[in-house]
């Protein structure tokens, strides 16, 4: 919805079609004043469509969905927003020890150019269309090109700053601080994200 008020084109993918246009048809319902389009298509189309493809599936299904959809995202910018997040005793925790969803992904589709980020920008906030988000989105990738793009892209939202955060590896402190920061919001009620100081 935010890349569309910026002016893009927008595909959202999902194993159902229809399941897809009726997401889309809700994210634009609340129209506003960016020229971009949004609409729904299977993943395989989407991924096809997409110049830059947000992950944004749930853990347990990722390396399936990739595998999928492999031929269609060779040599696109993959952006890994997966949290391998469980909820168990009423706190979030990782799944995993070790190496990142992202770190899995790039080697489930090697040929992508690989991108690990907005792990820890709500949600919530992005779907209030009006309001600046004021948080950062860190942005880890072994790819300097398509690091700086996505970081581009992420500026286009208002208030959102895209950080560099290094190489893929950091991708797993930035799984781990969406933990962290469900637990926070949980105690507190709140919409809590990150702002990095001093840079």
């Amino acid at each position: 919805m935010r890349f569309a008020l910026a002016g893009h084109d927008v595909v959202i993918g999902s194993r159902d079609a229809t399941r897809a246009e009726e997401t889309a048809a809700t994210l634009a319902a609340g129209g506003g004043k960016g020229g971009g389009g949004l609409s729904g298509a299977l993943n395989r189309e989407a991924a096809a469509r997409g110049h830059v493809v947000f992950v944004t599936v749930p853990y347990a299904g990722m390396v399936a969905t990739l595998q999928a959809v492999r031929r269609e995202l060779d040599g696109k910018i993959c952006v890994c927003t997966v949290a391998p997040i469980e909820i168990a005793g009423g706190q979030a925790r990782l799944q995993t020890a070790g190496e990142s969803a992202a770190e899995e992904a790039a080697r489930a589709v090697p040929a992508a150019r690989w991108v690990a980020s907005l792990h820890t920008v709500p949600a919530a906030d992005l779907l209030r269309r009006d309001a600046r988000v004021n948080t950062d989105a860190l942005v880890c990738s072994d790819d300097e090109g398509a690091r700086r793009a996505v970081i581009d892209l992420l500026e286009e939202i208002p208030g959102l700053r895209g950080v560099d955060a290094g190489r893929p590896h950091n991708a797993r402190h930035l799984e781990g601080a969406t933990a962290l920061l469900i637990n926070l919001n949980r105690i507190h009620g709140t919409h809590a994200s990150l702002r990095v100081q001093g840079i």
